[in-house]
């Protein structure tokens, strides 16, 4: 593999001219945030103004677990070729123009499904959407990480941020604003050919591929990776450093985010129920939510630099589980534009807020020989337990109603703060690898695999 230049680079303007990297991450990056909100946000949208049944569509986000799961292919991804298109381009560039020509098909799919007739082929082919996708951005972080070696990796990661949310805007004010002036095949048609951003990027990518690590068993029959080094020692790595306290760090990390993953699915629903229409939607969630999200990433930043991250932490479960509270307010009064506006305000930035520390903390508990497998089994595990409950949240608002199920949501908050008290502070008795990582992370503004509320309800 050709690596880039391992010496410190400082970033100048001229370098979005001169190193093609940076455009080539902005349009991989939008495509991978491009299919999210097709199968969250604007998704549960579609059914809520085809008038699904609510307990329907919590169901219905299910569909996305394709994104917490990617961890179990990801191996298979990163070192089997694809038939005749590996041989050609490489095999990053294979995968990442396969996996984004059928998550263009399947957009097409889903295109010409409609709700009220075919649900269960819709359906399908959101979790088809989602799992290509989730496949694509396995592939899309591979090649980020071969291409930009140890000095790059900062720019890369803040430039596919900036196209991921570039994305999101698309899938969600942009599709919004289509469906109510065109329909939603319309909408998802285009959506589908803007997957050929990412796939022109893919082409016109150098093929930074590493090679594959072909090991040879006592019988002589090549294997392409050991279960034992992609998996158990990176957790045998992580208990001897914490011990027993690990399990109340995984406990901390897949509970951080439940109250977000809860109520995200309900809050479409409710902007229906409310009577908003989907501009008014698309203009107060998709675009000014937005902005308002990236100032809750900065303050997150911030706060990380100047509180610490034990403080930040602690503050960051208070603000993502309180802020549920004015969904709450926002379910018992009056659909105006106004209430709205002041939710999301709160619930965005509240969420921006507690991603970024979420990925602080992740970060400053990896080691440096295992950072990339250690942090992928944190980020899946972080979304996971959300999203096998989330399917349940219909259930429970069909029997006690918006206001109070987004109390409950909030309420969830407290066992998070429990565990912050109990075990947040390990996080930050790492060497100082992981230390800059935390600090890294705190400052650049967060694009998760899974949205927080913010994103699921399609702010970001």
């Amino acid at each position: 593999m050709a690596n880039p230049p391992q010496a410190a680079h400082r970033f100048h303007l001229r370098d979005i001219v001169q190193d093609r990297r940076i455009l080539l991450m902005l349009a991989l990056g939008f495509s991978s945030g491009l299919p999210l909100l097709l199968v969250l946000g604007t998704f549960t949208l579609r059914l809520a103004f085809s008038d699904i049944d609510v307990r329907a569509i919590g169901l219905f986000s299910y569909v996305a677990l394709p994104y917490s799961l990617k961890f179990l292919w990801a191996p298979a991804i990163d070192r089997l070729n694809v038939p005749v298109l590996s041989a050609r381009l490489g095999r990053r560039r294979a995968w990442m123009v396969t996996t984004q020509a059928a998550v263009a098909l399947c957009l097409v799919l889903m295109a010409f499904s409609d709700p009220k007739t075919n649900l269960a082929l819709l359906g399908l082919g959101a979790f088809l959407v989602a799992f290509c996708a989730a496949s694509q951005d396995v592939v899309v972080d591979g090649w980020r990480i071969d291409a930009a070696g140890s000095d790059f990796q900062g720019i890369l990661a803040a430039t596919s941020n900036l196209g991921y949310r570039l994305g999101l805007i698309a899938a969600g004010a942009g599709a919004l604003f289509i469906a109510a002036a065109g329909g939603w095949t319309l909408a998802y048609l285009t959506m589908a050919a803007l997957m050929l951003v990412g796939m022109i990027a893919a082409l016109l990518a150098p093929a930074f591929d590493a090679p594959a690590r072909v090991q040879v068993d006592s019988t002589g029959h090549s294997r392409f990776w050991s279960m034992r080094r992609a998996v158990l020692e990176p957790l045998t790595e992580l208990h001897g450093r914490f011990g027993g306290a690990l399990w109340g760090i995984l406990l901390l990390v897949a509970l951080y985010r439940l109250p977000d993953f809860l109520s995200g699915v309900m809050a479409s629903p409710l902007y229906r129920t409310l009577g908003f229409d989907l501009k008014e939607i698309a203009t107060v969630t998709k675009l000014y939510g937005i902005w308002v999200g990236i100032a809750g990433g900065f303050a997150g930043g911030w706060a990380l630099a100047r509180l610490g991250l034990f403080p930040t932490l602690l503050l960051g479960a208070f603000l993502a589980a309180a802020s549920h509270l004015a969904f709450a307010w926002l379910s018992a009064g009056a659909p105006e534009i106004w209430r709205l506006t002041v939710a999301i305000s709160i619930e965005n930035f509240c969420g921006s807020f507690a991603g970024i520390v979420l990925i602080a903390y992740m970060s400053s508990l990896t080691s440096t020989a295992y950072a990339a497998t250690q942090y992928a089994l944190f980020s899946s595990l972080y979304a996971l337990p959300g999203k096998l409950i989330a399917g349940s949240s219909g259930f429970v608002v069909a029997s006690i109603g918006y206001p109070a199920f987004f109390v409950m949501t909030s309420l969830v908050g407290i066992p998070v703060l429990i565990l912050c008290l109990a075990v947040g502070r390990r996080g930050q008795r790492q060497d100082e690898a992981a230390a800059r990582a935390a600090e890294e992370a705190g400052n650049r503004i967060p694009a998760p695999e899974l949205p927080s509320t913010a994103r699921a309800s399609g702010t970001a």
